[in-house]
């Protein structure tokens, strides 16, 4: 990928369909400028993108898709979270800093050094950050316009075994782990979540749903849910092929889009 390529993909769902599935950490792509700022060798970067990606979660949310009766839009991140992570606070609001992993990152999931701490977040919060916070926030702002009302998604996945990096690592690691919003998650949404996938826990290890700045403790008309997937029900680990848990966990997220969608 060039430094000027796309960064991520907005895909057309349904006019009436008020759902948008949120894919931010799927992508393992890093543009050349700014892999020149990342200190791993390319041995040590695969292994760090195997152990930091949410491994086919695009597949996932492409599969639901497709089943879903009433087709969700998708806003697709096409690059690796560690060009910037999308869904941090670009700020000192972020918890993860604490572990160096703000918006944008200089920890690996171990602890190690991913970039020099004299590195400028700014130019990176600038190029990739910003662009992809606006084009959320319109495409959210759109699904309001046309429908009332917009169902944020967020397909996200995480690996069987808690990683240094995990603040909050240390409860329960279902299959399916539902990150809540106390604002945005109504009940009806959190229940449609339950029905759709067999085995849940809420907000354990992972907690919290990602909204646009814009619309976020202050317009209920947004609803967010974060749907954390075991690595292991669908995947080899690290990094390793899909199996055929990708088709069941893609039909249980239709079944979720469906039923949130009229």
């Amino acid at each position: 990928m060039t430094d000027d390529a796309q960064s991520f993909d907005v895909l057309p769902g349904a006019g009436h369909s008020p759902v948008i599935l949120h894919v931010p950490h799927s992508a393992r792509e890093i543009p050349p400028s700014v892999r020149a700022d990342i200190v791993l060798g390319d041995e040590e970067l695969a292994r760090e993108l195997d152990h930091i990606t949410d491994a086919h979660t695009a597949q996932i949310a492409e599969a639901a898709a497709r089943t879903a009766g009433v087709v969700p839009w998708r806003f697709v991140n096409r690059l690796s979270r560690l060009v910037v992570d999308p869904e941090r606070f670009p700020d000192e609001r972020e918890e993860m800093r604490a572990v160096g992993m703000g918006a944008v990152y200089t920890r690996t999931t171990h602890g190690g050094v991913l970039r020099s701490e004299d590195v400028e977040a700014g130019p990176l919060v600038a190029r990739y950050f910003l662009p992809y916070a606006r084009a959320m926030t319109q495409a959210v702002a759109d699904r309001l316009a046309a429908t009332g009302r917009a169902v944020i998604i967020d397909v996200h996945s995480y690996p069987r075994a808690r990683l240094p990096y995990e603040l909050h690592g240390q409860g329960a690691r279902p299959p399916v782990c539902l990150g809540t919003d106390p604002f945005h998650t109504s009940p009806g949404l959190l229940d449609a979540a339950r029905q759709a996938f067999a085995e849940t826990e809420l907000d354990s290890p992972f907690s919290g749903a990602y909204v646009p700045l814009e619309f976020y403790g202050t317009d209920r008309r947004v609803e967010a849910l974060m749907v954390e997937i075991r690595r292991d029900t669908y995947m080899t680990e690290p990094g390793g092929p899909a199996g055929p848990g990708l088709e069941r966990l893609a039909a249980a997220l239709a079944r979720l889009v469906d039923a949130v969608s009229g």
